[in-house]
């Protein structure tokens, strides 16, 4: 590994909510929206700090982000922070229409996101929305990691310039960045080096793929290239291609479905340019439920153990040729 080291847990919360203030006091023109859950989502430490450039707009997810694209066009660096459930999909349209077709410099964060928010259930386990943001012109989507990368991607799409979407937690997660570790939107860092597998991870699944990889090492003699794929949009097609060609088979790891994600746009940059085995470690086209976010993370095979199982899968199908059949038993299918 390159100097990781796990230094305990924080909520990559924090690390949003703690940027907004450092942008604050470096950007006069950052203003904030929020809702009726700031505590939630943290924008409540920028509330405190600068409450002349705060507003709250209630639980109203669709007209925060209307007033934030007005703001935005007006010369604002406008935050607009909610659960990730309302935040990408109750405001879809203006998403959409507002913000990305106009190109307004507005940042959505998208909190309380994946299967780890545990008893809310299904309804607030937001596991779609990176399909859908993805796919919208002019957006930039990133999923860090820890505490640390969530802190360095906002200030990073505070000041560029365009609509952002980023992603993070409510539970605590392991911290194992630090400030020295290298963050740039666009660029997929490589934090493990090997030339036997490449696991490519964003959010907090970064950490079981390290894990995954020092448990095949140990194992089989196995060894893994592990690469934090923070920014699923635009995505690091450099990196991935030459982490296949050099790999020759990929699992990919989120918390999210495995349709449309990080898997998907991983997917996409190998078939056009190194063709190889690939294995998805997410949720498989089913909705969650309510669970303690250990219990889910058990529950639905999102750990370690489904990287090492996956991985063990995909070099198999490396060492067979690289144009196996897939059989249609297959695909993922939804699970009662």
């Amino acid at each position: 590994m390159k100097n990781i080291n796990l230094q305990g847990k924080k909520t990559t919360r924090h690390g949003f909510g703690e940027a907004l203030v450092e942008l604050g006091e470096k950007h006069d023109n950052v203003v904030v929206f929020g809702g009726d859950i700031t505590g939630s989502v943290m924008t409540s430490f920028f509330q405190k700090k600068f409450p002349e450039r705060f507003f709250s707009i209630g639980i109203a997810e669709q007209n925060a982000t209307t007033i934030a694209t007005g703001m935005a066009l007006s010369g604002k660096i406008a935050f607009f922070s909610s659960y990730s459930a309302f935040a990408a999909f109750r405001n879809a349209d203006q998403l959409r229409v507002s913000v990305c077709y106009n190109n307004a410099n507005v940042k959505i964060g998208g909190g309380h996101s994946g299967i780890t928010v545990g008893p809310d259930g299904a309804t607030h386990q937001s596991l779609e929305e990176v399909s859908f943001l993805r796919a919208l012109p002019n957006m930039t989507v990133v999923v860090p990691c820890d505490y640390n990368e969530a802190k360095k991607a906002t200030i990073a799409i505070g000041e560029m310039y365009g609509p952002a979407y980023i992603r993070f937690g409510r539970s605590s997660v392991p911290l194992f960045t630090t400030d020295e570790t290298p963050f740039t939107l666009g660029k997929a860092e490589v934090f493990r080096e090997g030339a036997d597998v490449a696991i490519v991870a964003c959010g907090l699944m970064v950490w079981p793929a390290l894990l995954a990889a020092e448990e095949l090492k140990k194992n089989l003699g196995i060894e893994a290239r592990v690469i934090n794929n923070h920014t699923i949009k635009p995505i690091d097609g450099e990196t991935l291609t030459k982490a296949a060609v050099e790999c020759g088979c990929i699992v990919t790891a989120e918390e999210h479905q495995v349709y449309g994600g990080l898997g998907s746009a991983v997917a996409e940059v190998v078939v056009k340019n190194a063709p190889v085995p690939m294995e998805f470690v997410g949720m498989k086209d089913r909705f969650g439920t309510s669970g303690e976010p250990e219990e889910l993370l058990e529950k639905f095979d999102l750990n370690w153990q489904a990287i090492y199982a996956s991985t063990l899968k995909v070099i198999e199908r490396k060492n067979n040729g690289n144009c196996e059949y897939r059989p249609l038993t297959d695909i993922p299918k939804y699970e009662k």
